[in-house]
């Protein structure tokens, strides 16, 4: 009992001796890194002095930089991207605007080519682009494990190459890339702003993890073991923890939607400079299709305008419409066709393209679906004007700027009952109906056949009731809107 008591009473005074010394050693390490983090920040605001530009005032021009390692994509969140540098270009004539991007394989003039060809977007002056040769450290597919992290750090590096490129006065986030705001502001001294489409994690994804449900980011050999959907779900709750503390750290923060706004708000904690922001679509160029009554036909055309990503879910798109052209809910005379619309970002993509067509083939439905990518401009607005059903099949979509193209456009809207759509979109209009929401195959295929059950003039009535309520997302309501979130940040 002595003996025991005695080397109890030894371990605790080694471990009281050894506590002071590492007290002082952790102050120390602590107190280096400060020092170093100081240094390199005083580093790169020197780098900024001598490489600044002189304005016509003698002073200092401003730099607002854009990090968009995708710029080039096509998607939505490059028609934001594009509409924000056109909107702050016509307000801060003077400042120098710059575009991070990984895109090495075009030029920036190709680059601004087309955003004109897709988007109808002209910027009223130049801009300049700085490429990045790290962007495969943002790529899902280098993180088969663990994707969110990987991904997240790897931004962190990759915005630390952009630092090291160009150090601006200004800094936005507009692809969702959080974990380079601490970064951009701690050490780059910049004002720093982001623009949020979805965010990295939501709330929804940890309930999906604790109810363990397969989704695309939840693979279905997790949600059938319990132990490592317990794993996953500290993981995740752990990584939104992070997310949440590095988000805050914006000076301003932009939402596309009720919905992401929402989750921000629950993960962020950021409520005094937040905004809802609604991205700016082209509703007048859509709006500009003559709108008529339909004329008689046998083929109907139902058009999905989208990227090619894996959370967009082309598959259900697939597999609703062979089971729709199973039902036969046109009867023997129609002739309806799928046409899949979208970009390409990489080679992931092109590649998912090819499964979706390999989907079609063995659902026998190949020759009734046709895949258009990386389309004009003009030629997206044909297939637009020619469509009776709109359709988006995305799960807690954070807004759809696809949607309110094919309502502005004319079409029949069949979107997913979840996130931007059901909260902000197709909702009803002066108390009219305004599109149609459906969750899976079976209420999807269902809902195709009864909005072409309808009369022409009752699908007439949805769609002039659609276009009225999309004028509230507009360009120029979105320049309104932006310019008023980022005002502080040009102050």
């Amino acid at each position: 009992m002595a003996a025991g008591e005695f080397c109890l009473c030894s371990l605790v005074r080694l471990l009281c001796s050894l506590f002071i010394p590492g007290l002082f050693l952790s102050g120390a390490l602590c107190l280096c890194l400060v020092v170093l983090l100081w240094g390199i920040r005083l580093w790169l605001q020197q780098r900024k002095n001598q490489l600044a530009s002189i304005g016509k005032d003698g002073k200092h021009q401003l730099v607002v930089a854009f990090f968009h390692p995708y710029c080039n994509a096509g998607g939505g969140g490059e028609r934001v991207l594009w509409c924000a540098v056109r909107t702050l270009q016509k307000k801060y004539k003077d400042a120098i605007y710059v575009v991070y991007t990984g895109d090495k394989d075009v030029t920036g003039e190709q680059i601004v080519e087309s955003a004109f060809r897709r988007f109808n977007i002209k910027l009223t002056h130049p801009v300049k682009f700085v490429f990045l040769e790290k962007r495969y450290l943002v790529e899902a597919s280098l993180y088969p494990h663990f994707t969110l992290l990987g991904q997240s750090l790897g931004s962190v590096f990759l915005g630390w190459e952009a630092l090291m490129k160009c150090v601006p006065d200004v800094y936005i986030d507009s692809m969702g890339y959080a974990f380079t705001l601490p970064l951009f502001k701690y050490l780059g001294g910049c004002r720093v702003g982001c623009y949020v489409h979805y965010p990295t994690i939501s709330t929804d994804m940890l309930s999906v993890v604790r109810s363990q449900n397969a989704r695309f980011n939840n693979a279905a050999f997790i949600t059938r073991n319990p132990l490592l959907s317990k794993l996953k779900f500290v993981y995740y709750y752990l990584f939104a923890f992070v997310y949440g503390l590095v988000g805050s750290r914006s000076d301003v923060i932009m939402v596309n939607s009720s919905w992401t706004l929402n989750h921000i708000l629950s993960l962020w904690r950021t409520g005094i400079c937040t905004s809802v922001v609604y991205p700016p679509c082209d509703v007048q160029t859509f709006l500009d299709i003559p709108l008529q009554e339909e004329k008689s036909t046998t083929e109907y055309s139902i058009v999905s305008v989208g990227q090619f990503r894996p959370e967009k879910d082309h598959p259900l798109q697939i597999r609703a419409f062979a089971k729709f052209l199973e039902k036969k809910a046109l009867g023997q005379q129609s002739s309806p066709k799928l046409i899949l619309i979208g970009g390409c970002r990489n080679q992931q993509d092109e590649q998912r393209v090819n499964r979706l067509k390999k989907l079609c083939e063995e659902l026998g439905v190949d020759k009734k679906v046709e895949f258009k990518v990386n389309i004009p401009f003009e030629e997206l607005k044909k297939y637009l004007a020619d469509a009776v059903i709109g359709l988006h099949t995305m799960w807690n979509e954070h807004f759809g700027i696809g949607i309110v193209e094919c309502m502005a456009a004319g079409t029949i809207i069949l979107a997913h009952n979840s996130g931007g759509p059901k909260l902000d979109i197709v909702v009803p209009y002066e108390g009219h109906i305004t599109g149609f929401l459906a969750e899976n195959e079976d209420d999807y295929s269902e809902t195709m056949a009864q909005i072409l059950s309808l009369s022409p003039e009752k699908r007439l009535e949805i769609r002039q009731n659609a276009r009225q309520s999309v004028n509230r997302f507009s360009d120029q309501e979105f320049e309104v809107a932006f310019l008023l979130s980022v005002e502080q940040l040009f102050k």
